[in-house]
């Protein structure tokens, strides 16, 4: 039987190869995986804040907000005034771009990753990893 530490570690190390495979898909595209899931979080959630997009992207607010400001002057988002004093952010037409390209590089990766899987043992992953999490995924 599985120690769930060992079930843990394995997750970890799965993420830790996604992670470093999506960055080597990315770098041609002049993107890191944290700036593609900001692309990614804001074409699912336009207008949205610096903080729900530093929480989606398992960032503080201030390091997020940095990576922000250095996505708009490259014109990959634009910042823009909300409510109070509250910013939020669009993609543009280059995030939008990029946003496409990455997401062939990144499905390949994973569709190569699961290979050995059929798509029910697929499917059963994501179900047992969906009850893992809970009802708050972003938590």
């Amino acid at each position: 039987m599985r120690e769930p530490s060992d079930v843990g570690l394995a997750v970890k190390r799965l993420q830790h190869r996604h992670q470093r495979a999506a960055n080597r898909a990315l770098a041609p595209l002049g993107l890191s995986l944290v700036q593609w899931d900001t692309l990614r979080h804001l074409h699912a959630k336009p207008d949205a804040s610096l903080h729900d997009l530093a929480v989606l992207t398992f960032q503080t607010d201030q390091s997020f907000g940095s990576l922000a400001a250095r996505m708009a002057e490259r014109g990959l988002i634009e910042r823009v005034p909300g409510p109070g004093r509250a910013v939020r952010h669009r993609l543009t037409e280059e995030g939008e771009r990029l946003l496409a390209e990455g997401q062939t590089a990144l499905d390949a990766i994973t569709t190569t990753s699961f290979s050995a899987l059929t798509p029910d043992q697929l499917d059963q992953l994501g179900a047992l990893l969906d009850i893992a999490l809970g009802p708050n995924p972003t938590a």
